[in-house]
């Protein structure tokens, strides 16, 4: 068996896979880990001594967003 990760760049290309699936030829899975997101910020966080930390983003953008909304 060969596992490859495929990007769906066109929607019409899920129902293809799908179609795929249902014929018993592939199988899919979604995958389970760090989101893109945390991806992206651990490799920025390798440049700094100080970055803050998933917590501290969260908090900023929730608060962020209850000012934006409280408007």
């Amino acid at each position: 068996m060969e596992t490859i990760r495929v990007e769906i760049i066109n929607p019409k290309a899920k129902s293809i896979l799908d179609g795929l699936a249902d014929l018993k030829l592939i199988k899919i899975r979604k995958e389970k880990g760090k989101s893109n997101f945390s991806e992206i910020l651990s490799k920025l966080r390798i440049n700094s001594e100080s970055a803050p930390n998933l917590e501290e983003i969260t908090t900023e953008v929730e608060a962020v967003r209850k000012e934006r909304y409280e408007n």
